[in-house]
C-alpha cells in the first residue's frame, strides 16, 4: 500500500484533475427530489421495516432518535443524518425509507438504503468466507427495488425519466460493510483489498445504469477514515505506539485502507466523468469532512477528546464488543451534541451536521455544489440548523 505521502500526492492530483475535467460542465439544478441508496449511515427506517418483531435493530430503541425526534426513527443516530441536513438544505422534506411504506408518498424522494447493506451480492461474499448479517440488501437489490417501484412514483417512463433528471441521486456511503465484516473477523489486509475493485465496480455500474435512466447529477461519498472508528480501536487496541496517528490517536493502518479506497472510488468518477460531460457526478470526500472534527474538535464546540462515543459502556473508548447501544444497561451522554461518536460505529447528529455543512458549501465536494440558481434564502443560509 502506498504511503501517506504518496496518497497526499494522490488526492492532490485527482482533485486538480476533477476540477479541470467537469468545472465547465457543472451546472446549477433546483433539485425536485432526492433519491437514494446506501447503508446504515444514510438508512432513514428501511431495516426496521425488513426486520422481524423479535429481531429489531438497535435503532429501534432509545436513545436512538433522541435528540432530534424524540423517538426512535430507524436511523443509526441520536437524530438527523447527512440526507437529512441535505434535505432540510434543499427545502425538502426528510426522505421516506421505502420499504414497509410503498403506499407512501415519494413525490418528493425515496430512500433504499438499508442498515448492513453492502455494495456486493451477500452471496459472493459468504462464498470468500464473510458473513454477512442482513442479506439480500445489496446496492444491486436496492437498485431493482427502485426500478420496480417506478410505476408507484411516477408513472409514465417519460414522467419517471424526468423526476430522475430533477432528483438528486445519493450513491452511498456504500462499500464500508463490505469491508467491516471481514475486517471483524480479523481478515488478512491483502484479502479485504482484494475486494476494493470490485467494490468501485459496483458502485459505477449503479451509477451508470442511472444515467441511462435520465439521472443528471450524483453525489457519490466515499469512505470515513475507519481506523477512527472505536469499534475498530477496540478490535485492534494494541500497545505499539506506533500504530496510531500521534495527531488524532486513530490507527494509521486502517485510515490508509480507507484512502486507497477512496483513492480508487475518485479515479473510477473521473472515467464516468469523461464518459458522461453532461452529468454532474461529485465526490463526498466523507474522509476529510470527518477526520477534520477529531483533529480540530474544539473549533466545532466538541469536547477535547473526541473518539470515546457517546451511547456506550465501558472500555478506554466508552464502548465494549457485543454490548449494543439501546439495551437497557448502556447509558448514554447527557449531551451528544460534544460528541463525534454515537455508538462506536455511527456519529452523532451534530458530527453528521458539520459533515453535510461541509459537503453543501464546501470544500469537502468536488466539484462544488453550484447553488446559484437556487433562492436567496438557500444561498444566504449561514449554517446548516441544529
Amino acid at each position: 500500500m502506498a504511503s501517506p505521502k504518496s496518497h497526499v500526492l494522490i488526492s492532490f492530483f485527482l482533485s486538480t484533475l476533477v476540477v479541470t475535467a467537469v468545472t465547465s460542465e457543472t451546472t446549477c439544478l433546483n433539485f425536485q427530489s432526492i433519491i437514494s441508496f446506501g447503508d446504515s449511515i444514510t438508512d432513514t427506517g428501511n431495516l426496521i421495516a425488513l426486520s422481524t418483531p423479535n429481531q429489531l435493530p438497535e435503532s429501534a430503541f432509545p436513545p436512538y432518535g433522541e435528540t432530534f425526534f424524540h423517538h426512535p426513527t430507524g436511523r443509526f443516530c441520536d437524530g438527523r443524518l447527512i440526507i437529512d441536513f441535505i434535505a432540510e438544505f434543499l427545502g425538502l422534506p426528510y426522505v421516506p425509507p421505502f420499504y414497509g411504506s410503498k403506499n407512501g408518498n415519494f413525490e418528493k424522494g425515496v430512500n433504499f438504503a438499508v442498515g448492513g447493506a453492502t455494495a456486493l451480492e451477500s452471496s459472493f461474499l459468504e462464498k470468500r468466507g464473510i458473513h454477512c448479517p442482513n442479506k439480500n440488501i445489496s446496492l444491486g437489490v436496492q437498485l431493482k427495488s427502485f426500478k420496480e417501484s417506478l410505476p408507484l412514483i411516477c408513472g409514465s417512463p417519460s414522467d419517471c425519466r424526468d423526476m430522475i433528471g430533477n432528483a438528486l441521486i445519493l450513491i452511498g456511503e456504500i462499500g464500508g460493510n463490505d469491508y467491516n465484516f471481514p475486517f471483524f473477523d480479523h481478515t488478512n489486509i491483502e484479502e479485504v483489498q482484494e475486494l476494493v475493485p470490485l467494490v468501485i465496480s459496483t458502485i459505477s455500474s449503479a451509477v451508470t445504469e442511472l444515467v441511462d435512466m435520465g439521472g443528471r447529477t450524483f453525489l457519490v461519498p466515499g469512505n470515513f477514515p475507519l481506523g477512527c472508528s472505536v469499534i475498530y480501536l477496540t478490535l485492534y487496541q494494541t500497545s505499539n505506539k506506533q500504530a496510531y496517528d500521534p495527531e488524532t490517536g486513530c490507527l494509521t493502518w486502517l485510515n490508509k485502507f480507507s484512502e486507497y479506497h477512496n483513492d480508487q472510488l475518485r479515479a473510477e468518477l473521473i472515467r464516468l466523468r469523461k464518459l458522461y460531460p453532461h452529468v454532474n457526478i461529485i465526490y463526498g470526500d466523507y474522509y476529510n469532512a470527518l477526520l477534520r472534527l477529531i483533529q480540530e474538535p474544539s473549533k466545532f464546540g466538541l469536547m477535547n477528546n473526541p473518539l470515546p462515543v457517546c451511547c456506550g459502556l465501558e472500555g478506554p473508548y466508552n464502548f465494549t464488543i457485543g454490548v449494543k447501544c439501546g439495551l437497557n444497561e448502556v447509558e448514554c451522554c447527557n449531551d451528544p451534541s460534544k460528541y463525534v461518536n454515537w455508538d462506536g460505529i455511527h456519529m452523532t447528529e451534530a458530527a453528521y451536521k458539520w459533515i453535510a455543512e461541509g459537503l453543501l458549501r464546501g470544500p469537502y465536494a468536488v466539484p462544488y455544489f453550484d447553488w446559484s440558481c437556487l433562492s436567496s434564502e438557500i444561498k444566504d443560509k449561514e449554517s446548516l440548523d441544529i
